[in-house]
């Protein structure tokens, strides 16, 4: 993946600018996603904590996620005990008022939370915490001489050597950076995952009380929820994030890597390491767990069972590289990184996808799909890529508010995550910044990588007729409608110039566009 330098004016922001790196003295405002105690200067450190209600009544988030974001406040409260001011507020301004002590916060993740804090002014404003490489470093990186792209490969490979993960001096362990292309095999053919299923955190008294205040605050009107009720499948304490890691650890890390990119219908969580929930609360600190994962490898291979090495390079990529890079292009493009509609889709989010209505749906990948995230509030990142996001890709819908979906309906979505992997990688929406091409796929794809399509009313093979496949005949719809926007694309030439081998494409087209974002 690929950025330009950043754009004239992007990030100069006061929002983004160098904050001191400590505050000692001061009570430590933790935000919601700041959970962990390496956002503390000291273990002692006096703390605020902020439940605010109008967080959850400005969008309709998953019913999962708001439980545990309260779950996770309210057990670190537990946790702190007198070392905790905690207020259970409609609006942060109201416990912030109440506050005598000085106050630091490290950095927020948002813009909208960073510019919160500076209108504030009595808020002492820190670096930000919780991710591999700085704001500085990254900036020093981009900025460095000769610099025209800023690839996320080189990006990685920066972060791998500045913090000696998986390294043998100068060079990658086993002499490769990048061992992705050990990474694409099918679903196992048994249709079975390769790994027991994962450790689950064992819900207490706390959320039984964060259910009952979720429950009355909708019964009471107060806040809307989409998707299913618990039980909480995520941890909401360090102790259990820690649980979850040597979980995968040791159980799931060996198999992570060859089917890293399949889907199966019965077995929804294969060998992914459930990580990111914990890491965007702020409970697990990234580079700690690298050099955990780095150390798992170091030990396996010392007692003469190595790990497989595409299994731990592919899950440190996803940690130090990917989740990072994302985090910075965020800010390094600016604010208005977010409004990028470069293929001019304006379609908005059909209903029943709103909804997580599942039962509204006949193809078999988007309705198990729809129905994995109705129950859980969370996919692994090809249902998120591959199905959901290539399908509002061929169907034109906005990709902001593709972004705000993705946002609400997911347990680790937030507007950082969100705004570079959907505007940017999913949508297409920034013309090539991040990714070179877009990520558009016809049921053939679908059908290689999962089990969909043996059960599914529609034929992966067919883009006409009434069991053609949407996403078959949805692909080459897409590629007709932007095919003058990706014209100077190298990597779309060979898709774009099928479209002129196709007689049928006018009806193909005109079937698409019946279909629209109607229910498939």
């Amino acid at each position: 993946m690929a950025a330009r330098p950043r754009p004239d004016g992007a990030g100069t922001d006061p929002a983004v600018a160098d904050f001191p790196a400590r505050a000692p003295g001061t009570r430590r405002w933790l935000f919601a996603d700041q959970l962990g105690p390496h956002f503390l200067d000291a273990p002692d450190q006096p703390v605020l904590l902020v439940e605010s209600k109008a967080v959850f009544a400005r969008r309709r988030f998953h019913r999962q996620k708001a439980h545990l974001v309260l779950s996770a406040l309210r057990h670190r409260a537990a946790e702190l005990g007198d070392q905790v001011e905690f207020h259970q507020v409609t609006t942060y301004a109201e416990a912030l008022d109440q506050v005598r002590d000085p106050l630091s916060v490290c950095a927020p993740t948002t813009w909208s939370s960073r510019d919160y804090v500076l209108r504030r002014g009595d808020v002492r404003v820190l670096a930000a915490r919780g991710f591999v490489t700085t704001q500085a470093q990254f900036a020093s990186w981009a900025e460095g001489r000769g610099r025209r792209r800023l690839l996320m490969e080189d990006f990685y490979r920066d972060a791998r050597r500045r913090h000696d993960v998986l390294m043998d001096g100068a060079d990658p362990v086993g002499g490769r950076w990048n061992l992705d292309e050990e990474n694409r095999e099918p679903p196992p053919a048994d249709g079975r995952s390769p790994v027991p299923e994962p450790w689950w955190p064992e819900e207490d008294d706390i959320d039984e009380q964060v259910r009952a205040d979720l429950d009355r605050w909708e019964a009471d009107g107060e806040v809307a929820f989409v998707g299913d009720d618990g039980p909480r499948l995520f941890p909401v304490t360090r102790r259990e994030a820690l649980h979850r890691l040597d979980d995968f650890l040791d159980h799931r890390l060996r198999a992570f890597g060859p089917h890293e990119d399949a889907m199966l219908a019965g077995e929804r969580w294969l060998a992914h390491s459930l990580l990111s929930p914990s890491l965007n609360l702020g409970l697990l600190d990234p580079l700690d767990v690298v050099h955990r994962a780095a150390q798992a490898w170091r030990d396996s291979v010392a007692d003469g069972d190595p790990l497989p090495l595409n299994s731990v390079e592919g899950f440190v990529r996803q940690v130090m590289g990917w989740r990072d890079y994302v985090w910075h292009v965020y800010w390094w493009l600016g604010r208005d990184f977010r409004h990028a509609n470069f293929l001019r889709a304006r379609e908005p989010v059909p209903g029943w996808l709103a909804d997580l209505d599942a039962t509204r749906v006949d193809a078999a990948c988007l309705a198990d799909v729809l129905a994995d995230l109705r129950r859980d509030g969370w996919v692994h990142h090809i249902p998120r890529l591959m199905v959901l996001g290539n399908y509002a890709l061929q169907r034109g819908i906005d990709p902001e508010a593709m972004t705000d979906w993705f946002h609400r309906s997911f347990v680790d979505g937030y507007d950082w995550v969100m705004v570079a992997n959907v505007v940017g990688m999913s949508q297409h929406g920034d013309g090539g910044l991040l990714a070179t091409k877009p990520y558009a796929a016809g049921g053939a794809y679908i059908d290689r990588m999962s089990d969909y399509c043996g059960g599914c009313p529609y034929d992966p093979r067919r883009r006409l007729g009434d069991d053609a496949c949407p996403f078959t005949g949805g692909y080459w719809a897409f590629l007709d409608r932007v095919r003058s926007r990706l014209a100077g694309n190298q990597r779309m030439r060979r898709a774009l110039a099928g479209l002129d081998r196709l007689r049928d494409l006018p009806e193909v087209v005109e079937q698409e566009a019946r279909r629209g974002t109607a229910p498939i």
